[in-house]
């Protein structure tokens, strides 16, 4: 024991010695303290005078950089305190893991070791939350891909998105990050992440409810109990933001059926030993029930207060109902912004009257100033020029503010069909309280579709195709389509050009051209080819916000080339009355069209109809009409189910007397020296062709009278396919004919009536990108002669499941479809695929 304190006096009296020969100021791994330096400097402690500074260990960062931060210049003196500061400076730029400060005579040394440089980022694991959505978190904490490296705010990731994953409900979910050394002070950063699955909510009770059954009052929530649509509407995932929401939709719940004091009392949420299954437990008062004793509108109404007092829906005597009020302050509010008070408040003023029960409440309205609009601008249109969309504008700049005007303008940007998505905010003008901005932020998509085809076969040969559709040609907002298809046996030449805005006041104009050598066999229709060509102008004229009216005029011909045993006779018979294979017409059509859809290409409510008139004009060759008419209606349902119905119409009769001929072939038909028609007692006779009355021959091989009526056999509508009952083959519903006798095969004529109907379940939150939908339809119709031969007992219909997606290419639409009603000789394709069609 008397050992002890004599060695402790040596130890010490040998630190004395020795200490003159240590550095002033040394490394410290705490960048709020200072330490002896390992290594002995000959130099003596205290301030000192620094005459030049010396930065070593730098790779990636600038010695600028470091004087930049650094707080000591040459000639500073610099005492311990100095050095702590400045030590704690180069730490505060998040660049360095370690500084040290040594003197070297009159020298400062700053010796530092830089943060490793973040290589690459990687994060895997994840499905409930995007990576771009992670990714940008980590980058607003200072790691990303360039940066450098910090273990702290690694860290602070973990817990952060440890915490997202439990308000989502799912409390197993690990996150694991690694780190990979590299190379010149550089890491790899690795975050896995398992999520697990979520807890499921398997009871939800109330206490305390008396006046109204559990399930109703859950019924409004977004939280439910699990059960066997909770795969899709996911509402028996725990969420914590979720239960919050539904908590306030149990005060809105009572609130809007006058129970002006309920409470909530208690929430409790309890988790099962495994996390998997929560349970959700809230205490409630509900209180008594209250009318309303008086309604009162105050303030500066601006309008006449006649006209404000008629938005109220609340009325004495009524129950209490805090929903009626907001509808009506939303009211209020919304006419006032309608005529450029776009800050206008209606603050509601209760007075309770708790021993009568009742309720006397005053609206107090606050117009504030009167709003002028300033600019409209557009943000993230890259392709489409700000003119097509500074057309579509209800509200214009320099004009009073109006909150319907611009709700209206957001529409018909949205049924353009060039955006995803349209948003729009209004920016206050900085130091003006009379003057906003407008700014409408789009994300565009594909507005059209492209095809490149090549093939070959034994029949048609090289068969190249090439079809280009854009709704809005280099921005323009013109909608342009080239086709061009050939082979040994067709060729099809397309254009379409459309200017949706001819004239400023909205006049659209458009062309089309075609020529066409088509065997209509391969359109599954009966086998007959043609060579048609036409050309068209159309006009539209918009008459309302929703409503146009449309005309068509052009000229076309189409040459019919079809033979007995090959072709029906009904198209044979029809072609020999009319004595010629060509058809010329001039052609009109009239129509009408509202649309009311609140988007073109994924509409969730509105409605869509049109009804058309077309005809060939008096002296065509077949005089003919047609009325069609389409409407397809959306209603939304919930966010998770939209409800489509559309139907189509078509009728078509001829409008001229009916042309009968008798026709016989025999080995007398008659010709001249040249082999041209000879004529016997003004009869006609044509080799291989009918003449025009009784045959002269006593014994023609063929005698037959046929007759010209009805519409056209090239005009008959057809049914089947993806565009109308799914399931079934293109075109091959309705009426069909037996071809070369009785027992030969049978094509699909068409026919003058077309009824068609769908009815699909659309999902919009199923998939999560809003490029793409899936639904479930029931689709029924089917073609009919003519109007007498219509038979509901004929009507097929189909049920299945349908994707449509709008692809960098194009849209793509595919279906799966199985028939309910058919025939043993109806043609079933049950996987249907189109590109390029309408979405």
């Amino acid at each position: 024991m008397t050992r002890t304190p004599s060695r402790r006096l040596l130890a010490l009296a040998l630190a004395s010695a020795l200490a003159p020969a240590l550095p002033a100021f040394a490394q410290s791994t705490d960048p709020f303290s200072i330490a002896p330096a390992a290594t002995p400097q000959p130099t003596s402690p205290g301030a000192f005078t620094v005459t030049d500074i010396r930065i070593d260990g730098l790779q990636r960062i600038s010695a600028g950089t470091v004087f930049t931060y650094l707080p000591i210049e040459r000639g500073d003196t610099v005492d311990l305190g100095q050095a702590g500061d400045a030590i704690r400076a180069l730490y505060k730029t998040g660049f360095f893991e370690d500084v040290r400060l040594d003197r070297q005579g009159s020298i400062l040394v700053v010796t530092v070791t830089e943060r490793p440089a973040i290589n690459k980022l990687t994060i895997t694991g994840n499905k409930d939350i995007k990576t771009e959505d992670l990714t940008k978190g980590l980058t607003d904490i200072g790691l990303s891909e360039g940066g450098t490296y910090d273990r702290l705010a690694l860290d602070r990731v973990t817990q952060e998105l440890t915490r997202q994953y439990n308000n989502r409900g799912k409390y197993n979910v690990e996150i694991t990050p690694s780190v990979a050394r590299l190379d010149r002070n550089r890491v790899d950063l690795t975050i896995t992440i398992k999520e697990g699955k979520a807890a499921k909510i398997r009871h939800i009770n109330l206490v305390g409810n008396e006046k109204f059954p559990d399930e109703d009052i859950i019924d409004t929530w977004e939280s439910r109990e699990n059960n066997w649509l909770s795969w899709y509407r996911r509402d028996s995932q725990y969420s914590r933001e979720k239960l919050a929401g539904d908590l306030e939709r149990l005060n809105s719940y009572y609130l809007d059926r006058g129970y002006v004091d309920f409470s909530v009392d208690s929430t409790q949420v309890s988790i099962s030993p495994d996390r998997q299954d929560m349970f959700v437990t809230a205490g409630i008062t509900e209180g008594d029930q209250y009318t309303v004793s008086s309604i009162n509108v105050t303030g500066d109404t601006v309008l006449p207060k006649e006209q404000i007092e008629r938005l109220v829906l609340v009325k004495p005597e009524q129950t209490f109902s805090r929903r009626l009020l907001e509808i009506s302050s939303d009211a209020i509010t919304a006419t006032l912004g309608n005529v450029g008070y776009a800050f206008a408040q209606v603050n509601t003023i209760p007075d309770v009257n708790r021993e009568a029960k009742t309720v006397g409440i005053n609206l107090q309205v606050v117009p504030g100033p009167r709003v002028n609009v300033r600019r409209i601008a557009f943000k993230g249109n890259t392709r489409t020029s700000d003119e097509v969309m500074r057309r579509e504008m209800r509200q214009f700049e320099g004009a009073w503010y109006s909150q319907a005007a611009i709700d209206r303008s957001k529409i018909r940007l949205q049924q353009l069909g060039f955006f995803e998505t349209v948003d729009v905010e209004t920016q206050p003008v900085t130091g003006s309280n009379d003057e906003v901005d407008v700014v409408y932020n789009v994300k565009e998509t594909t507005s059209g579709s492209f095809v490149f085809g090549l093939g070959f076969s034994q029949l048609t040969g090289l068969t190249t195709q090439i079809q280009l559709s854009q709704s809005n040609f280099l921005g323009s907002g013109n909608q342009v389509s080239v086709q061009a298809q050939r082979n040994d046996f067709t060729q099809r030449y397309d254009f379409s050009f459309r200017n949706p805005y001819f004239t400023d006041g909205g006049l659209s104009l458009g062309y089309n051209l075609w020529w066409r050598e088509l065997d209509y066999s391969d359109f599954n229709t009966a086998q007959y080819s043609s060579t048609s060509g036409a050309a068209q102008m159309v006009l539209g004229v918009p008459i309302t916000e929703t409503d146009t009216v449309s005309a068509l005029f052009g000229i076309d011909s189409n040459e019919i080339f079809a033979f007995r045993n090959s072709s029906p006779d009904v198209i044979v018979d029809y072609i020999d009355a009319i004595d010629q294979r060509t058809f010329h017409a001039w052609r009109g059509e009239i129509g009408w069209a509202r649309n009311s859809l609140d988007n073109a290409l994924t509409p969730t409510r509105g409605m869509y109809q049109r009804i058309g008139l077309e005809a060939t004009l008096p002296g065509s060759t077949a005089e003919y009409f047609k009325l069609n008419y389409n409407i397809s209606k959306f209603w939304p349902l919930s966010r998770h189910l939209v409800i489509n119905t559309r139907a189509e119409l078509g009728y078509g009769d001829s409008y001229g007397d009916a042309t009968v001929r008798n026709i016989c072939f025999s080995p007398d038909t008659l010709v001249d020296a040249d082999g041209n028609p000879a004529t016997v007692n003004d009869i006609t006779v044509v080799p291989g062709a009918p003449p025009t009355e009784p045959c002269l021959t006593t014994s023609p091989d063929y005698d037959k009278t046929v007759t010209a009526d009805g519409l056209p056999f090239f005009e008959n509508f057809y049914a089947g396919g993806v565009r109308s009952v799914r399931g079934f083959v293109d075109n091959t519903l309705g009426p069909r004919a037996t071809v070369g006798g009785p027992l030969g095969p049978t094509q699909p004529l068409g026919g003058a009536l077309k009824t068609v109907g769908s009815v699909e379940f659309i999902f919009p939150s199923l998939l999560d990108t809003p490029a793409a939908r899936v639904s479930a339809f029931v689709d029924f119709g089917n073609v009919f002669s003519d109007f007498d031969a219509f038979d509901a007992g004929e009507l097929r219909a189909s049920t299945g499941l349908a994707l449509a997606w709008r692809s960098p290419m194009g849209p793509i639409s595919i279906s799966y479809a199985y028939p309910l009603r058919k025939e043993d000789e109806d043609r079933i394709e049950r996987l249907q695929f189109t590109f390029g069609g309408v979405f």
